[in-house]
């Protein structure tokens, strides 16, 4: 397998705060990362530091062919606006400068069906508007996709269909998948790799190996100790 991803020694300060220290992994062209940690643990900040939105010291190295898509987790979008699914993608083809059949194949990749398209975005559920924020994310055809949780606000069913399609995506358009989760479940069912994350790396590998009840109980103990250090 050839390395879509390394990271050597990251840190990431934010307003003088430590949030990710000395994190090191590697991830291979199609593989599925999921992140998982306690909330204030730096999934968020991790995934938009490889996105090259966040200032970092240390090592992040793509793949030269690497080409990244983003689905986040809630979008800024004023759910009021009379905006339809087809105007968000439509934008973001026109930007990109992409033929009208891109729009065609994104939709068809994640199942939407073409009414959904002229729905206002206010009017969807939540499912569907995941999945339209995922083909917005596959359009200009990404090899990695980042999610954000992306099941946050759904309901469970909602939630199993999302992760089928992300893996779906995984295996059939081969996409390294990068995904922040809290869900253990979907980690051990969805995932080739694991990075538990407390502000540093507790632990990479492989799900069944990497997540011991000692990481676990790392992972998600309060730091009641480090507060008496500062």
């Amino acid at each position: 397998m050839s390395k879509i991803l390394t990271v050597r020694d990251l840190n990431v300060n934010l307003d003088g705060q430590s949030i990710l220290k000395n994190l090191s992994f590697d991830l291979d062209a199609g593989e599925g990362l999921a992140i998982i940690g306690p909330n204030g643990s730096g999934k968020t900040v991790l995934l938009k530091t490889l996105l090259g939105i966040i200032p970092h010291q240390g090592e992040i190295n793509w793949a030269s062919d690497a080409r990244l898509g983003y689905v986040p987790q809630k979008i800024e979008a004023d759910r009021h606006l009379p905006l339809n699914v087809r105007n968000l993608l439509e934008a973001k083809a026109d930007v990109l400068n992409l033929p009208d059949k891109e729009i065609k194949t994104a939709v068809e990749m994640v199942g939407l069906a073409p009414q959904i398209l002229r729905t206002p975005i206010g009017h969807l559920s939540g499912g569907q508007f995941q999945k339209a924020l995922i083909a917005f994310a596959l359009l200009g055809k990404p090899n990695v996709l980042l999610f954000d949780e992306p099941t946050a606000s759904l309901d469970q069913l909602a939630e199993e269909h999302i992760y089928d399609l992300v893996r779906d995506l995984q295996e059939k358009q081969g996409l390294t998948i990068i995904l922040v989760s809290h869900e253990l479940s979907v980690v051990y069912s969805h995932a080739d790799k694991v990075l538990c994350l407390n502000r540093e790396g507790l632990c990479f590998g492989a799900p069944r190996e990497a997540l011991t009840p000692e990481v676990l109980n790392r992972l998600y103990a309060s730091p009641k100790h480090h507060h008496h250090e500062h």
